[in-house]
């Protein structure tokens, strides 16, 4: 776990935190559809359930998004632990997809659905949550690794 430490706390304190997101939010509303203006017409809080994929696509019919986000974090577990070392920028990346992945997995692994809160409303976009945000912020990650220079190991001599 050393050698691709920043991987293991990337994706534990993403876990963490979207799991008590979500908690907090199931605790302290009282109703599906319940909404917190933050920033009126732009910003709120706002409880929903999704059983589907990301922005509701599948809605109903997504089972095999449990068993999805199961293989995609035993995939990177492994790849961590018996995988070469990664750069800095893949261990962010991998660390927040790993939580993005498991956060959402263990709610439709338990539930059957993923507590989403986050609502712009400002540009009709989807309510979602943490675990999607640190999806995302994995993905750009994993950008800014494939586009960065290559470690001297890999580097030609020409």
């Amino acid at each position: 776990m050393r050698k691709n430490s920043f991987f293991w706390l990337v994706g534990l304190a993403g876990l963490i935190i979207d799991q008590i997101t979500k908690y907090w939010v199931t605790q302290w509303f009282t109703n599906l559809g319940q909404t917190i203006h933050i920033w009126s017409g732009v910003f709120h809080l706002t409880y929903v359930i999704n059983t589907g994929a990301a922005f509701s696509f599948f809605t109903g019919g997504a089972k095999w998004l449990r068993w999805l986000s199961l293989g995609v974090s035993l995939s990177l577990m492994v790849l961590a632990l018996w995988g070469s070392r990664m750069k800095f920028t893949e261990q962010l990346g991998y660390g927040f997809i790993l939580a993005g992945a498991l956060g959402n997995g263990i709610d439709r692994f338990l539930f059957g659905y993923v507590v989403d809160f986050l609502d712009f409303r400002l540009i009709q976009f989807p309510v979602f949550n943490l675990a999607d945000i640190f999806i995302n912020f994995g993905i750009i990650f994993l950008l800014v690794a494939s586009f960065s220079e290559p470690s001297s190991s890999h580097k030609s001599d020409f």
